[in-house]
């Protein structure tokens, strides 16, 4: 018993020093976002900022050259957009070919995971003449579209919608509910944990997003943050203090939503170990 005690404290020693190390650099570059230029690489560190310039760095980042509000605001609506959109698509889907019994529906899914062997980069080329062809090239409503469906989330909630006993849907049935009445107010409750880890994927997913915003976009009004960031790396790049000052601020929605959501998350993993 004392032995695996003693076990215990070091696995929790080790694993708090882990995670002190790796928040570290973030909490390098929150420090170094508040301080004037000429402190920011000054030796020892100085986590705890001797002169204050939080201000003037975070002023320049959202009121100066650069439209940094515009690319926020495009980002957030992008993903909030993005987000639901594929939740409720992937939802439907594996809703679909779990429950709703139809001819080929086994072979169809597998035809569709199939997809997911292929890499994004590899069909590049087709979406850009695709988009072209449609209108959607350099729009916001078109990188909405490109991510408004996902096979590895549908996937993940078919896991979890297969846990869904039948005899739930069967009763359901027999009292005279649809299948839009009994996903809706019988399995979206039941699969919440997963259904909220899957939100906060896609959120993050979307939010980091650079490539398919370099590929799709080229009026400037409609960069997201990622490009932006770019743009503000490329005019700001010799001053540590303000690009950590936009580095804090572009990953702030993010730290939010994970944790207003963790706790979803962490039940999600827990249930999802239970039943595999």
């Amino acid at each position: 018993m004392h032995t695996l005690r003693l076990n215990r404290v070091i696995v929790t020693i080790l694993m708090s020093f882990a995670g002190i190390i790796f928040i570290m650099p973030f909490l390098w570059m929150i420090s170094a976002s508040m301080k004037p230029e000429l402190d920011v690489l000054g030796y020892p560190i100085q986590w705890i900022p001797k002169r204050w310039n939080a201000g003037a760095n975070y002023n320049e980042v959202w009121f100066g050259t650069l439209p940094f509000t515009t690319y926020y605001w495009n980002t957030i609506k992008i993903t909030l957009l993005t987000t639901l959109f594929s939740v409720i698509i992937s939802s439907m889907a594996a809703y679909g070919f779990t429950k709703i019994q139809f001819k080929g529906r086994d072979i169809l899914f597998l035809i569709i995971l199939s997809t997911f062997m292929i890499p994004s980069q590899a069909i590049l080329v087709p979406q850009f003449i695709l988009y072209r062809w449609l209108g959607l090239f350099d729009s916001h409503t078109g990188l909405i579209l490109l991510g408004a469906s996902s096979v590895l989330l549908t996937f993940l909630l078919r896991q979890f919608y297969m846990s869904v006993h039948n005899e739930i849907i069967e009763s359901a049935r027999m009292d005279g509910a649809n299948h839009w009445t009994i996903y809706t107010r019988i399995t979206l409750p039941l699969v919440k944990p997963v259904l909220a880890t899957v939100m906060i994927l896609r959120f993050i997913w979307t939010w980091n997003d650079y490539q398919n915003p370099l590929i799709f976009l080229r009026s400037d009004h409609l960069f997201t943050l990622q490009l932006g960031m770019t743009k503000f790396s490329d005019v700001n790049g010799e001053f540590y203090s303000l690009m950590m000052a936009g580095a804090v601020s572009a990953i702030l929605p993010l730290l939010i939503i994970f944790i207003i959501g963790q706790k979803q998350v962490i039940e999600g993993v827990a249930s999802g170990s239970v039943k595999g």
